[in-house]
C-alpha cells in the first residue's frame, strides 16, 4: 500500500495557520458562535447534498433555524436536515469525552436515521450491500462488529503533528466506508467521525462541498481499488486548509480580501497567469481556497508564494 503522505507545501501551510489560530485564543465568543452556526448549516447542507438531498443551502437554513417546511420537498429530506444537525450536537459533546466507544457511534448513526428508518437506526447491517458505481464489495455482515473495532481504535488515537492528525482522520473515514457497517447513512456518519477526530485534536471541522462530490468519491475509490490512500488524505488536508482559512478570517483581527484567479493574475509580480495559478491551487502548492466551484486567493498568500519563488540573491 502506498504511504498516504500529505504534500509538503500544503502541510506547511496548515501548520502555520493552525499555529496562528491557536494564538488567537481565547476566541471572541460572539464571533465563534456565529461561525459555528454557519458551519452547522453548511455542513448539514453539503453532507446531505452529497447523498442526493435536494434542499438548497438557504432552504436548509430555514428548516434548521426557523422550523419552516419547504414546499415540494419530501418529509425524508426535512428529517435528513434536522437529524444531521442533532448528530452534530452529539459530536460537539463527544469532543471532550475521554474515550469514544461503540455505543457513541451507534447513537450517532441512530440520530442520522431517526424517524427515517427506525428499524436500522443504530444497528449494524445484517446482510450484504453493494456500493453503486464501483466494483468494491464491502465485507460480509458477520465480520462488521469485529472490523469496526479498528475504527474505534483509530478514533481514540492521540496524534500530535498535523501530518498524523489529518492522516488519522482520513483513515477513520476511509476504513468506515470500506466496512460500510450500516444499511444506510454510512457517508454522513463517516464525515462526522472524520470531523470528530479533527476537533478532538483542536482543528476546526471540515466541509466537503457538494461541488467536490466527484473528486471526493474518486479519491475514496482509488484507495479501495488501487490501495492508494494518498489522494484522499491530501483531499482531506485541502479541506482542513480551507476551514483554517475561514476560521482565521472570522476570528482574527483583520479579514482578508479574496481575489478570483483572473484578478490575482493581473497583480502577479511574477507574471503568473490565471491558468497557472489554478494549477498551483489544485496541486496544493499555493494558499488558494476553493469557494463553491471557484478558486480564490488573498493578496497576502499570493505575495508570500511569489516571494518564496523569487530567485535568491
Amino acid at each position: 500500500m502506498t504511504e498516504s503522505r500529505i504534500g509538503n507545501e500544503l502541510l506547511e501551510r496548515i501548520e502555520k495557520k493552525q499555529k496562528n489560530l491557536r494564538s488567537l485564543r481565547p476566541f471572541n465568543q460572539g464571533a465563534l458562535l456565529k461561525l459555528q452556526e454557519s458551519f452547522r448549516v453548511s455542513l448539514t447542507y453539503n453532507s446531505n447534498a452529497l447523498e442526493g438531498n435536494s434542499l438548497s443551502l438557504n432552504e436548509t437554513k430555514l428548516v434548521l433555524e426557523e422550523g419552516i417546511t419547504i414546499g415540494g420537498k419530501t418529509l425524508k429530506e426535512h428529517l435528513e436536515a434536522t437529524n444531521h444537525a442533532k448528530a452534530m450536537e452529539l459530536i460537539d459533546g463527544l469532543v471532550k469525552k475521554a474515550h469514544i466507544d461503540e455505543i457513541d457511534v451507534l447513537e450517532l448513526h441512530a440520530l442520522i436515521l431517526d424517524r427515517i428508518d427506525p428499524q436500522n437506526a443504530g444497528v449494524y447491517r445484517k446482510g450484504s450491500v453493494r456500493i453503486s458505481g464501483t466494483d468494491y464489495t464491502p465485507p460480509n455482515a458477520a465480520k462488521v462488529p469485529a472490523l469496526m473495532g479498528d475504527v474505534y481504535r483509530r478514533l481514540n488515537q492521540k496524534n500530535r503533528h498535523a501530518q498524523d492528525i489529518i492522516k488519522s482522520a482520513a483513515s477513520i473515514h476511509q476504513r468506515f466506508v470500506d466496512i460500510h457497517p450500516f444499511i444506510d447513512g454510512n457517508g454522513r456518519t463517516a464525515r462526522l467521525l472524520l470531523n470528530l477526530h479533527l476537533m478532538r485534536s483542536e482543528y476546526p471541522p471540515v466541509i466537503i462541498l457538494r461541488t467536490e462530490r466527484q473528486k471526493y468519491i474518486h479519491t475514496i475509490i482509488e484507495e479501495q481499488v488501487g490501495q492508494n490512500p494518498a489522494p484522499f488524505a491530501n483531499f482531506v488536508a485541502s479541506c482542513v486548509d480551507r476551514s483554517l482559512t475561514i476560521y482565521l478570517d472570522a476570528l482574527g483581527t483583520e479579514a482578508k480580501e479574496y481575489l478570483g484567479l483572473t484578478e490575482a493574475a493581473k497583480i502577479s509580480k511574477n507574471g503568473y497567469g490565471a491558468e497557472y495559478l489554478g494549477f498551483l491551487a489544485r496541486e496544493g502548492k499555493i494558499g488558494a481556497v476553493k469557494f463553491g466551484r471557484n478558486w480564490k486567493i488573498s493578496k497576502e498568500a499570493l505575495e508570500e508564494y511569489e516571494t518564496e519563488q523569487a530567485p535568491k540573491k
